[in-house]
């Protein structure tokens, strides 16, 4: 691949933490170029990689010379789910920059069941879903996850953010990020809001495709149901009121999370992210 065709960083993840609200603002500084569609996941998944490197490189094929080219995949770190990413993109790309953001974990798995519930992949009941799920927990074992990453290309082309921060202080952890790009100063731009956010999401109903999604059904409902009636259907939907988890699942989830506190504290030394995202940890 040609340098042209490779991209200078990418967003690996974690799902569920940021990951769009980043690439959106990124995408918005001048000089920088993300790649649609936003998550390739052309290392990870191997009906995408099977596409090959051309297919990659054309993803990059608007960028302007002189561009900071970008992808953000949060594939790229779900173990074990998808265990060739590291090899293959170690094999493509020499010197990646790397993005890595976390949340409160246990936040995370929660988030994470929200937006398979509406999918329809699981069901409402989250102790079942927890019992046998285990990607719910394993995505958000980020020491786990990062450590290919580490062995490959060394941890300072890591820079590990949280959407915790990204929250409290968006303008300075923009500006950070890009002084590890080795590019800006970035600014934040205000006027993007909070992307792809699970607590607005809405449970798809059987047959959604055809009954809900096709424009003829969408133009009978908006002509024949009144907006209030169709308001209500939708929040009747939706996973608005977060699931509460039964405090001994919530346990046991914060005790099987602990341990990756002390594990990213070695890598990451009095970082930021592990008060914002541990509490439980240290309460």
């Amino acid at each position: 691949m040609s340098a042209a065709g490779r991209p200078d960083f990418l967003i690996i993840g974690a799902m569920k933490s940021g990951t769009t609200t980043l690439q959106t603002q990124l995408a918005a500084q001048d000089g920088v170029f993300m790649t649609t569609p936003k998550e390739p996941n052309f290392f990870s998944d191997d009906d995408v990689y099977a596409r090959g490197a051309g297919w990659y490189h054309s993803l990059f094929d608007a960028a302007a010379p002189g561009d900071l080219k970008g992808e953000a995949s949060t594939h790229y770190t779900k173990l074990p789910t998808y265990p060739q990413t590291v090899p293959r993109m170690a094999a493509m790309l020499e010197a990646p920059r790397l993005i890595y953001v976390i949340r409160d974990p246990v936040a995370r798995a929660v988030s994470h069941y929200i937006h398979e519930w509406s999918e329809g992949r699981m069901d409402r009941d989250p102790v079942a879903a927890f019992a046998t799920h285990a990607e719910l927990v394993e995505y958000g074992r980020y020491p786990r996850q990062l450590a290919p990453f580490i062995a490959e290309f060394g941890l300072p082309s890591i820079y590990l953010t949280s959407l915790e921060q990204l929250k409290t202080d968006p303008e300075g952890e923009l500006r950070r990020i890009g002084d590890h790009l080795g590019a800006g100063p970035f600014v934040w731009d205000h006027g993007i809001g909070a992307q792809n956010v699970s607590a607005e999401r809405v449970r798809r109903l059987p047959l959604q495709g055809l009954l809900v999604d096709n424009p003829l059904a969408t133009m009978l409902r908006r002509t024949l149901v009144p907006k209030s009636v169709r308001t209500r259907i939708r929040l009747a939907r939706t996973h608005g009121d977060r699931p509460a988890l039964p405090a001994d699942l919530r346990h046991r989830l914060e005790r099987t999370f602990t341990p990756d506190r002390t594990a990213l504290a070695e890598l990451f030394p009095d970082h930021p992210a592990l008060d914002a995202c541990y509490g439980f940890a240290t309460a």
